[in-house]
């Protein structure tokens, strides 16, 4: 049974009168104000945990007095200042948690002398500084070090070594500099690697490899060079292998088929080549796959369709060939993010049988070569982001697109070649945000339904052939430049003030420029230009601080 949680209490000062206390855990409460300056009077205290609590102010210097303490957790709280350098004073600490603070300056290199220690949790505050060059001379049993989310630099220590015991080593998001040293290799045991969001430089050692027991590589958003080296696919353990966004070259190896284990592979925004081993589709533990933004060719490895366990595959942006299965539907029953754009030669038709995959949230498949009708089945979705721009369609945009789920946020579909008019059921997706249909072959008004769209920030359908008038209630509807538009510019236009881009050119609007546009100062871009307006231009017009006016 969990305690009851003590709301908006003061730790009270009078603990530290409590001489023979060993342990005080008051974690996961609401506990506001102070650590009492004095706490370290407890001279027998092993076990303090407050971890958890809204508590403020600095951490006292009096802990240095406490010489029992084993474990001292202050994370998650609202604590600043430094941490204080008699903290190394406490030669039986074995668990140290101060993460999730507003502590900076330096961490007291006074810590890397408690041979006791097995753990240092300092993840999620701002401390500054380099890390000692003699770090792990002395911190012989260390299985964490949780440095991560601070604004530490200098280069990596080549004492790592000497951690010889470590499990977890946590550097990630800092301002770390310079190569990865291969010495990092001596650290057998250890599981957990993250360096991801520094400044790494140089390729990753050869000696990666011998972490036989890794589970979690994370190496993203560094400036790391070089191939990926062969032997971190003989790390039969790994699940996470994160090297996203660095400058890595050359191929994949066909050694990937042995990380049987491995759930996640994040490549994305690097510069491979070749093709993408077909050995991927024996990765059966695939949760996601990013491989956007690289330099791959060849054909399209199919086989990574039949792996059913798979939440994301992110292919964006590759000279990749071929065509989505017919029955991706129920191959893929799990997926959520299906990102196949700007793949250059992916061609064929849009599958019926993606209407069964239930779960998904982005389908991107973009800047393609689909051909055919977009499937009504489509409409069955449940999906946020819908993107089947730039490809050469050629159908009619079906009347179930209304029946997408009503937390739909984008639907681009640009450059299609679309026929028909616009169906009126769009009006019921009341989450919409964006709505591009520019440059298709749309006829017929605009359904007076789409001014229901209350959320729209942006519908983009201009270079298309509609024709009516724009009514007033559809005031809020930006982008209808360089259609067939005929009446009166509507009167509400100048009443809303959110608007930041207007375009009606092209169009056969007519009357005077209405003088109430001038209410529209931060607009960006009015364009009303090559339409049958007449009249003079309204004083008021002068109070537009518009980037573009026509």
């Amino acid at each position: 049974m969990r305690p009851k949680v003590l709301n908006d209490q003061l730790v009270p000062s009078s603990l530290s009168n409590i001489s023979n206390l060993a342990t005080l855990d008051l974690a996961f409460n609401a506990l506001e104000g102070k650590i009492p300056k004095d706490i370290g009077n407890l001279k027998n205290l092993r076990v303090l945990n407050l971890e958890s609590n809204d508590l403020t102010g600095y951490v006292p210097l009096s802990f240095s007095n406490a010489t029992k303490l084993e474990t001292l957790i202050l994370s998650k709280n609202f604590l600043h200042g430094s941490i204080p350098n008699g903290i190394g004073d406490l030669h039986n600490l074995n668990w140290l948690g101060m993460e999730g603070n507003q502590l900076t300056g330096s961490m007291p290199f006074s810590i890397f002398n408690i041979s006791t220690l097995e753990s240092i949790g300092l993840t999620e505050n701002s401390l500054s500084g380099n890390l000692p060059t003699d770090l792990c001379d002395l911190l012989s049993i260390l299985e964490g070090l949780h440095l991560s989310s601070n604004k530490l630099q200098g280069h990596m220590p080549p004492s790592f070594s000497g951690c010889y015991e470590l499990q977890i080593l946590s550097l990630s998001d800092n301002e770390f500099d310079g190569p990865i040293h291969s010495e990092i290799g001596k650290l057998t045991n250890l599981q957990i690697l993250y360096l991801g969001s520094t400044h790494f430089t140089g390729e990753i050692p050869q000696e990666i490899g011998d972490l036989v027991n890794l589970v979690m590589i994370g190496m993203e958003k560094n400036h790391l060079t070089g191939s990926i080296p062969k032997s971190m696919f003989n790390i039969t353990s790994l699940q996470l292998l994160s090297l996203e966004n660095n400058n890595l070259t050359r191929s994949l190896p066909r050694e990937l088929r042995n990380l049987t284990m491995l759930q996640d592979l994040l490549l994305g925004g690097n510069k491979l080549t070749g093709e993408i081993p077909k050995e991927v589709s024996n990765l059966i533990e695939f949760e996601e796959c990013d491989l956007e933004v690289n330099r791959f060719s060849g054909s399209f490895p199919i086989g990574i369709f039949n792996i059913s366990g798979l939440k994301l595959i992110d292919h964006t942006l590759s000279t990749l060939s071929g065509t989505l299965p017919s029955n991706i539907g129920s191959t893929l029953p799990n997926i959520e993010l299906l990102c196949l754009g700007g793949l250059t030669n992916l061609a064929g038709s849009i599958p019926h049988s993606l209407s069964n995959c239930s779960k998904l949230k982005t389908l991107d498949l973009a800047l393609n070569k689909l051909s055919g009708y977009i499937p009504d089945s489509l409409g069955d979705l449940k999906s946020k982001e819908l993107s089947l721009s730039y490809n050469p369609l050629n159908g009619m945009l079906p009347a179930s697109v209304g029946n997408l789920s009503t937390s739909l946020e984008k639907v681009l579909a640009s450059d299609c070649q679309i026929k028909g008019g616009i169906p009126r059921e769009i009006g019921n997706l009341s989450s919409l945000i964006f709505l591009y249909l520019y440059k298709n072959i749309l006829t017929g008004p605009i359904p007076m339904k789409l001014g229901n769209l209350s959320r729209l920030q942006i519908l983009s359908l201009a270079k298309n052939k509609l024709t009516g008038s724009v009514g007033d209630n559809l005031c809020k509807l930006q982008n209808l430049g360089e259609n067939q538009f005929s009446g009166l510019v509507p009167k509400c236009l100048g009443n809303v003030t959110s608007l930041r881009v207007i375009q009606l050119n092209f169009n056969r609007l007519s009357s005077t420029i209405l003088a109430s546009l001038g209410h529209l100062k931060d607009i960006l871009e009015l364009d009303l230009s090559s339409n049958n307006m007449s009249g003079s231009l309204p004083t008021e017009i002068g109070n537009i601080k518009a980037a573009f006016a026509w």
